[in-house]
């Protein structure tokens, strides 16, 4: 890749560990890459205290203060524009975005699912792996579609589902997995654009 870095904003909704491991690798010199915003839905979101402690530029647009999906994104849309993102990475970003947002960045929004896609779209993957038998589980970095938890796979790590496994150890394992798979996939994205 050529020229000035790929502006990028990291979008969470929670605690924003995988933000930090994204920003943290973002921060390198050998990236072509300026992590410029990022952005939550939740005024509560613990990864708010870690955009303060780093410097990092951090946007609350609390969905609970629009009508609609709709509104929201174009709110969303509106701010990332204004900041001239070229990449979106969505980080445990607990927001459906709409058809109309999600289409306006083709190939420009990635997202981190707590599981082996397609297997297990939606919430509580880790108690959904554990009740089926799986012997193995993992997590997945995509290239956002209009359709939950869909996409073109960049990346996926797996863990082994271990004899007494409950959804929180086994998230713990997966957790690790998901700050090695996004840097990576990160890497390959950029390598292409």
């Amino acid at each position: 890749m050529s020229g000035s870095p790929v502006k990028i904003a990291i979008l969470f909704s929670g605690r924003g560990s995988n933000m930090q491991t994204l920003a943290r690798h973002i921060a390198k010199a050998d990236v072509p890459a300026e992590l410029v915003l990022t952005v939550t839905n939740r005024p509560d979101a613990g990864g708010i205290e870690i955009c303060k402690e780093a410097g990092i530029a951090c946007t609350v647009i609390d969905h609970k203060s629009f009508d609609s999906r709709e509104a929201f994104d174009a709110k969303l849309g509106e701010t990332l524009r204004a900041a001239n993102i070229e990449l979106i990475c969505c980080a445990g970003f607990m927001r459906l975005l709409t058809e109309d947002f999600v289409n306006g960045w083709p190939d420009r929004l990635l997202n981190i699912h707590p599981s082996l896609l397609p297997k297990y779209k939606g919430l509580h993957t880790h108690k959904r792996a554990l009740e089926a038998g799986d012997k193995e589980h993992g997590c997945t970095v995509h290239y956002m579609r209009p359709e939950m938890d869909d996409g073109p796979i960049i990346v996926q790590k797996s863990v082994p589902v271990l004899a007494g496994d409950t959804p929180d150890m086994l998230a713990d394992r997966v957790i690790e997995q998901e700050h090695i798979a996004y840097p990576q996939a990160l890497d390959i994205v950029l390598s292409k654009l």
